[in-house]
C-alpha cells in the first residue's frame, strides 16, 4: 500500500481539530497558549480569506499536523507575499517525508495564490526544520527578523 498525505482546508468545524495540535507544537519550545484566544483567532482567520490559508495535514486519512500561511502586502516584492507561520507534524509522523510533501503542497498553492515569496522562521536549534527548507528551495535571508511588541504606553 502506497502512503497518501493529503491536505484540508480548515474550516470553523476543524477548530477544535487543530489547536490542541497547536498546543503540541508550542509545547515543543515552551511557547505559550491561550487556548480560547487561539479558538477566537482561528475563527477571525478563517472568516477573512485576505489573512492567510491553514490547512490539516492527514496521512494514511489520519491527521498528522497542520499547515499555515499568512499573508502580507509587499511593495518591494510586487504584491502578496506569505508568511509560513507554522508548520507542524506529530513527532510519529516526522522523518517519513510528509514535512516535504507540505513544503511542496505549499509551494503549488503559492502558484494558485499568485504570492511572490514565502519567508519563514526556524528555531536555530531545530536543524531538522532547517534541512528540510534548505532542501526545498528555501534560502538563508541576509536581513535580520527584528520585532516590536506594540502595546499601550502608561
Amino acid at each position: 500500500m502506497n502512503p497518501e498525505t493529503t491536505f484540508k482546508t480548515l474550516t470553523l468545524s476543524d477548530i477544535d481539530t487543530i489547536v490542541p495540535l497547536m498546543q503540541e507544537f508550542y509545547a515543543i519550545d515552551n511557547y505559550p497558549i491561550n487556548i480560547e484566544k487561539s479558538k477566537v483567532l482561528f475563527k477571525e482567520f478563517i472568516e477573512n480569506k485576505h489573512l492567510g490559508r491553514a490547512w490539516l495535514i492527514y496521512h494514511n486519512n489520519t491527521n498528522v499536523g497542520y499547515v499555515i500561511l499568512t499573508f502580507v502586502f509587499s511593495f518591494e516584492y510586487g504584491g502578496t507575499i506569505a508568511f509560513l507561520d507554522e508548520l507542524y507534524l506529530s513527532e510519529n509522523a516526522r522523518g517519513k517525508g510528509i514535512g516535504k510533501k507540505a513544503i511542496q503542497f505549499i509551494q503549488t498553492e503559492a502558484l494558485k495564490l499568485k504570492l511572490k515569496t514565502i519567508y519563514l522562521e526556524a528555531e536555530e536549534h531545530n536543524e531538522n526544520a532547517q534541512k528540510l527548507y534548505l532542501a526545498c528551495d528555501f534560502t538563508i535571508h541576509h536581513r535580520k527578523i527584528m520585532k516590536y511588541i506594540v502595546q499601550k504606553h502608561p
